[in-house]
């Protein structure tokens, strides 16, 4: 990831802060080894017909891919862990409307790593869900307490 400059670090906070996401999904996945991928990711939206600004933000930042859905808009999608690390970094000190999510998201982040156990994934999970409940997320039907059942029916 690129080094940002202090205004180029303000313009992508504004930017995510307005019309960005970051969000953690539980996939359900066999090949993991507790049965779910943790899926972390940092999403700026734009209109079709403003799809340069979110050219210009990939140039900046580097890494990540453009994505153009059927409703007319493009998504610039962020997956990788330490380019999504050093960008929360970078520009955590300018979010205004989303400096939780990107603090707890950065928590986790640093907390995956270290998980051993079906208990530490369960807390991680519930971190999870944390994060959850300070974005609008209608679709998500994976938490923590699915989680959990899951490994008492092993």
């Amino acid at each position: 990831m690129k080094q940002l400059s202090k205004t180029k670090s303000a313009y992508i906070a504004g930017f995510l802060d307005g019309d960005g996401s970051i969000y953690i999904r539980l996939k359900p996945n066999h090949s993991y080894h507790f049965g779910y991928q943790i899926a972390p990711n940092i999403v700026f939206y734009q209109s079709q017909r403003n799809l340069k600004y979110l050219e210009q933000i990939k140039t900046m930042i580097g890494g990540g891919y453009l994505r153009k859905r059927n409703d007319g808009i493009v998504e610039y999608v962020l997956g990788d862990v330490a380019t999504m690390s050093s960008l929360l970094k970078q520009i955590l000190p300018y979010l205004i409307f989303k400096k939780k999510q990107a603090r707890l998201f950065l928590k986790i982040l640093n907390q995956k790593p270290k998980v051993r156990t079906q208990a530490d994934f369960i807390i991680l999970a519930k971190m999870i869900d944390d994060l959850e409940k300070l974005n609008y997320s209608k679709k998500r039907f994976i938490n923590s307490k699915v989680v959990k059942d899951s490994f008492t029916r092993l």
